[in-house]
C-alpha cells in the first residue's frame, strides 16, 4: 500500500489561491485570494476588471503604456485586486469574514490592506512579496499576522 501525502491546511488553501489566480485577466500579474475561516472557504477572488467591463487582455494595460512601476498609482488600473474581489464576494453573499484568514499569492497592496484591516481579517498567509512597503507597516500596526510560505514549507512569521 502506497502512503498518500496529504497537504497541510496552509498548503491546501494556498494551492486553491494559486488555482484561483489562473482566472486573472491582468496582463502584469496573476493574483489569487481565498478567505478562510474554521478551515472552510468563505470567498475567493482574482484580479481583473469589474463584471461587465472589458478586461485588460482586451483593452491593453494603461499602467504598462504609462510605464507605472509595480506598487504605485493603483488608481490607474481598470482591474480590481484579488483581495478586493474576495472581500466584495463575501459582502455580496452576506458572509461575515471577521476573524478570518486570507490566503493570497502576493502580499496585499496598501489599498487592499486597509480593506483587510477594516474587514476584520486577522491573518494573511501569502507566497510572494509586493513592492508596497506601506502595506506591511499598516498590517503590522493593526495587529494583522503576516506569514509568508514558499511552496510546501511551514511558513515564516513576519
Amino acid at each position: 500500500m502506497v502512503k498518500e501525502t496529504r497537504p497541510s491546511w496552509e498548503t491546501y488553501f494556498m494551492e486553491i489561491a494559486l488555482l484561483v489566480a489562473r482566472r486573472s485577466t491582468c496582463t502584469r500579474r496573476a493574483v489569487g485570494a481565498v478567505i478562510v475561516k474554521d478551515k472552510r472557504v468563505l470567498a475567493t477572488g482574482y484580479n481583473g476588471a469589474p463584471s461587465g467591463v472589458r478586461h485588460c487582455v482586451e483593452t491593453g494595460c494603461l499602467r504598462e503604456q504609462l510605464k507605472v512601476p509595480s506598487g504605485e498609482r493603483h488608481e490607474l488600473c481598470r482591474g480590481i485586486h484579488a483581495e478586493q474581489n474576495a472581500i466584495i464576494q463575501a459582502a455580496f453573499h452576506g458572509v461575515s469574514i471577521r476573524d478570518a484568514v486570507l490566503f493570497c499569492t502576493n502580499l496585499p497592496c496598501s489599498i487592499c490592506s486597509k480593506m483587510i484591516i477594516n474587514a476584520g481579517i486577522r491573518r494573511i498567509i501569502y507566497r510572494s512579496g509586493y513592492a508596497d512597503s506601506m502595506s506591511e507597516d499598516m498590517l503590522q500596526e493593526a495587529g494583522v499576522e503576516l506569514i509568508q510560505i514558499r511552496g510546501d514549507d511551514g511558513g515564516e512569521k513576519r
